[in-house]
Formats: structure tokens, C-alpha cells, sequence
């Protein structure tokens, strides 16, 4: 059984994202099966940092209180400054895949550490083009991931929350 198959929804702001989270979260979604990319802001201070104990932030960004808030519900979490793109808060099992792309130099051409990542859990380099764009302006992604029948119960839930983009990839089948 697969768990290349993702449902991606992009929202214009923070609140949306949030909102969409925890509308999965009442639902009896598998929190360790998504993943929320955001991009950080820096405070007046123009500090943010990574404390890596316990996933907290010793220094919060402009959104702190909404990353914060879902540090608690995703599985890892982690601050990643990105070119192209800047500086990206991320939670969620993306976090590993980003890191194993990073580790294992699979930087596919043309895309960034975050773009690895999502390539390497199956999602096709146009979308993943499409989706570093949104970041860049400024929008939220989340992913949730897993076997067929929970992405399709993402996407159905996922539809409901006022997404501004809403796709699902599934690994292609393989005859045996």
C-alpha cells in the first residue's frame, strides 16, 4: 500500500489555514499526516529563532501566536530560510521529507529544498512550481498525506473551508 497520495490546499492567510486545520483535526484526521508551510515575518526586532527542545520558537515571528497554536497539533515543526522564497515556518511530517531531500542531495532541478521535499512524497513538479508560487505571495499551504482513502477524506473536508486552490495527487498504480 502506497502513501504517495496527498491532498494540497492553499489559503490566502493564516486564519484560513487555521480554520482548515482544525476542521480536519474535529474530523478524526490523522494530525501526523499533514503539514502546514507558511511563510515567517520578523518581529520589529528583526529576531527569529529556532529553539530546537521541545519544538518552540524562542523568538516568534510576526505570526507567532498562529504557529505557536500548531505546534501543539502537527507532528515536528521546524524554520527553514529558503532562496528564492525567505524565510518558511513549517509543521508536519514535510519537515522530514525536506531534510531527507536536503540529506540525500535530491534537489531536483529548478526547485527549491521545499520543492524536494514534495517531490520526493510523489507531487509533480508543475504543482510543485504552482505551490512554491503561492508561498512567495505570501499564501499557506497544507498538505495531508497518506493512503487514498485518507486524502480523498481530506479533500472532501478540505473543500468545505474555503481553500483558494484545492488539488490531489495519487501515486500512479503499478501492475504487478
Amino acid at each position: 500500500m502506497t502513501e504517495k497520495n496527498s491532498c494540497v490546499a492553499i489559503y490566502n492567510t493564516h486564519t484560513e489555514a487555521e480554520e482548515a486545520i482544525k476542521e480536519l483535526q474535529k474530523s478524526g484526521f490523522d494530525m501526523k499526516k499533514l503539514s502546514i508551510v507558511g511563510k515567517d515575518y520578523h518581529t520589529e526586532e528583526h529576531v527569529v529563532g529556532y529553539y530546537s527542545t521541545g519544538d518552540r520558537m524562542r523568538k516568534w515571528g510576526k505570526f507567532g501566536g498562529f504557529w505557536g497554536g500548531l505546534w501543539g497539533l502537527l507532528f515536528g515543526s521546524a524554520f527553514f530560510f529558503i532562496p528564492g522564497i525567505g524565510p518558511l515556518a513549517i509543521g508536519g511530517p514535510l519537515v522530514s521529507w525536506i531534510v531527507g531531500a536536503l540529506e540525500s542531495a535530491v534537489i531536483v532541478g529548478g526547485l527549491s529544498a521545499l520543492g524536494a521535499g514534495l517531490f520526493s512524497i510523489g507531487i509533480p513538479e508543475d504543482s510543485i512550481l504552482k505551490y512554491e508560487a503561492a508561498i512567495k505571495s505570501d499564501k499557506f499551504m497544507v498538505v495531508a498525506h497518506g493512503l487514498a482513502e485518507d486524502v480523498m477524506k481530506a479533500r472532501e473536508i478540505l473543500a468545505t473551508t474555503g481553500a483558494d486552490h484545492l488539488d490531489t495527487h495519487y501515486e500512479a498504480e503499478t501492475a504487478s
